[in-house]
């Protein structure tokens, strides 16, 4: 086992700004890393309109749309509230533009349902007859989805889907089969919504002419339940003497998922038609969507997420043809064939068949065009093609960045970004310009508007004002290191504690996530409570074992079927790493982990081999055979076929070698890692005799936000540490 240390280089002319943050002056403090009010500027969001260079935004006090030429700065109102008579809305949450540009869908009273869905209050914006009228009278839609003309609203209320005519009162049922717990009409059910980044189902054809969604019946899916309580923070005053509970499906690995249809709506004869379609027993339509031919179009999913289709599906007919298809031994990415764009003739996908993800050009009859590019880095996003075929996308260039790139019908690619750092674009409709965002580990994100070809237009936010806050003020920064284990080289930062001396010997925090797929070690901005703890005399180390992303198919994949195993083996390695560095006391050195993060802290505390003094767990999986089988089974199979490595990848089953001292820390609400994970842990520790701490987040989710919670929940983790690691 060998490593190096090696310095983040100064990559863009604004890292000397901050830089110059890195003295000896007022100290950081755990506010300036942790509050959202903290962060660096962004900028707001922004929808491409029609014309080149244009995009449309909501203004910050939710006011007004507007439309804006980002290569000028300057902007044009299209919807302002104050214009509206009598309007009852005196702020916005979003808005969307229909492709005509003639309506505008707007919400507000926004109630979230799961950590990304909500329902809300939807009104339609006539932009010719500024008339403003609500989706319906009742209120509480969700997924409300405007038609390409801008004459039709579908949403989905009571788990139905209906139809609104924009200007004119009421709405029509499309389905009236939905029954909550049983059959959901249009919204994805949780895991759909959770681990195939799915929200809506409703697709309206180019024509506006056919309505496409799916429909999930998840009667036989296992219930689970939360028991809430009155608590503190947006406080259920109903459970005030007795707590209520929030029942959900939710199909653990193994057990039976929701069956999926998909159906079509014809708007003028109000006929609604069953899709057939070829399918795995338990599979998953993981996309829908409409090509510009108006064919629907189906991304189709086995069990086991290793095998890969899409169906055509011509919706006068019913005919359907496979257009697609990809089989492998390990999973296949769901993120990139929800990536797949589909034009005229041709569609483009991403896959990592080579080994690396590239991009593929497909025509509709299941002939392979061509490998739009090639090579040893992925393409991490797609951007679209010009009206000269040009492709435009995000790559890998080396694991730690992000940089973008173009490449023409011939092959050859050109690379718009500096070479280093974490480059990403949002593209105007006709990518002729885009906004692009860079930072790297020593400066903050800078955003700046850029012709196609990469050259600069203008600048809309450097974030020097924010920059400029901690100038004179101790910022500890990362610097890169490599090292290898089992004769694989592995990816690791390190922040040194505020004065480092490296006559020394210090204690050592290690942050991972290790997740499949997942990267903690990256050359972009990050100020986090890892900073603010460097400021107390901590070293914080951070390593990117095998099964993390950026690099190989084969590297990330080296845990399939067997998680817990190599990540475990690596954060392993890890410490003992850090441990033979001469400025580190081998004998005070913690691991801390959130979710997967908070898995593999349990994991690497309790192997033989453990040097971990302490660690912090927060929301961790502690048996797989607990959580969801979109998420588990692709990565580990059902557990009847991989009975083994669910066992052994259980920290339930590794309680008597549990080593150092453990902060075990869980919301009680929390609907993703359920508190079943924690609850029979603790359970498994008292009966071994296991002396531990636990902090119990009331009401809280996976996320533990809220209420200012953040502050005192990052106060207690560095409480344990200091109480372990520097006595």
């Amino acid at each position: 086992m060998r490593g190096a240390f090696v310095n983040v280089k100064r990559l863009l002319w604004a890292a000397a700004l901050v830089l110059c943050c890195y003295g000896n002056g007022k100290a950081l403090t755990l506010e300036d890393c942790v509050l959202a009010g903290k962060n660096p500027v962004g900028i707001e969001q922004m929808t491409p309109a029609r014309n080149a260079g244009m995009f449309y935004r909501l203004s910050n006090d939710g006011l007004r749309v507007e439309r804006l030429d980002i290569t000028t700065g300057n902007f044009t109102t299209v919807f302002d509230t104050h214009s509206v008579s009598d309007c009852p809305v005196t702020a916005w949450d979003g808005f969307a533009m229909s492709d005509n540009e003639r309506t505008i869908l707007l919400w507000t009273n926004v109630e979230s349902i799961y950590r990304y869905s909500f329902s809300a209050d939807y009104y339609t914006y006539d932009c010719r007859t500024h008339r403003l009228t609500p989706v319906s009278e009742e209120g509480g839609e969700e997924i409300a989805t405007l038609s390409p003309q801008g004459d039709k609203v579908a949403y989905v209320h009571h788990n139905n889907v209906m139809l609104h005519i924009v200007g004119e009162e009421g709405a029509l049922a499309v389905t009236t089969d939905g029954r909550p717990q049983h059959v959901i009409n249009g919204v994805p059910d949780w895991v759909y919504q959770e681990e195939l980044s799915m929200l809506s189902s409703l697709r309206w054809s180019p024509d506006g002419a056919t309505l496409a969604f799916m429909r999930w019946d998840e009667t036989h899916v296992p219930m689970y339940s939360m028991t809430l309580y009155q608590g503190d923070c947006n406080q259920h005053d109903d459970y005030a003497l007795y707590p209520g509970r929030f029942d959900f499906k939710y199909p653990v690995a193994g057990e039976r998922n929701s069956d999926v249809n998909v159906h079509t709506y014809e708007v003028a004869t109000g006929e609604v038609r069953t899709v057939e379609f070829i399918r795995s027993a338990q599979g998953y339509v993981s996309s829908i969507d409409f090509a510009p031919t108006g064919q629907l179009m189906l991304g189709l999913f086995n069990r086991k997420q290793n095998d890969f289709a899409i169906e055509r599906v011509d919706v006068t007919t019913g005919e359907s043809r496979r257009v697609y298809h990809e089989a492998s031994k390990v999973w296949i990415e769901p993120d990139l064939t929800q990536q797949v764009a589909y034009g005229e003739k041709s569609f483009v996908i991403p896959s990592e068949q080579s080994g690396y993800a590239q991009l593929y050009e497909w025509d509709y009859d299941n002939h392979l065009l061509r490998a739009i590019t090639t090579g040893h880095e992925n393409v991490t996003s797609y951007y679209g093609r010009d009206a000269r075929g040009v492709h435009y996308y995000q790559r890998t260039a080396g694991p730690l960045n992000r940089v973008l790139c173009s490449v023409d019908e011939s092959g050859r690619e050109r690379l718009l970004s500096a070479p280093q750092g974490w480059h990403s674009a949002t593209f105007d409709a006709q990518r002729t310009c885009y906004v692009e965002q860079v930072s790297d580990a020593l400066t903050p994100p800078r955003y700046r508007v850029r012709k196609a070809s990469g050259k600069a237009v203008r600048d809309l936010e450097l974030n020097e004002d924010y920059a400029a806050r901690f100038t004179g003020r101790d910022v500890p920064r990362r610097e890169f290191f490599t090292m290898q284990n089992d004769g694989v080289e592995l990816n690791g930062y390190i922040i040194k504690p505020s004065g480092f001396d490296p006559t020394k010997k210090y204690p050592v925090i290690m942050t991972q996530y290790s997740g499949p797929g997942s990267q903690q070690v990256t050359n972009r901005w990050s100020l986090d409570w890892v900073n603010y703890f460097a400021t107390q005399g901590y070293v914080i180390a951070c390593v990117d074992g095998r099964g993390t992303g950026g690099r190989s198919r084969d590297f990330k994949t080296m845990v399939y079927r067997n998680l817990g195993y190599y990540e475990t083996i690596d954060q392993l390695a890890a410490a003992r790493f850090m441990a033979s560095q001469p400025w580190v006391d081998a004998d005070r050195i913690g691991i801390w982990g959130w979710s997967y993060g908070g898995y593999e802290v349990l994991m690497a505390m309790s192997q033989p081999g453990s040097c971990y003094a302490a660690g912090v767990a927060i929301a961790p999986v502690t048996s797989w055979r607990y959580y969801d089988t979109t998420y588990t089974e692709r990565f580990m199979t059902q557990p009847q076929d991989n009975e083994e490595a669910y066992d052994a990848g259980a920290p339930l089953n590794h309680i008597d070698d549990l080593k150092g001292r453990l902060l075990l820390m869980f919301g009680s609400a929390d609907d993703n890692v359920h508190i079943i994970n924690s609850m029979q842990y603790v359970a498994r520790l008292h009966a071994a005799g296991v002396m531990f701490d636990m902090m119990v987040y009331t009401n809280m989710n996976h996320s533990i936000n809220g209420c200012d919670v953040r502050l005192p929940l990052y106060r207690r983790v560095l409480e344990h540490f200091d109480r372990e690691l520097k006595r």
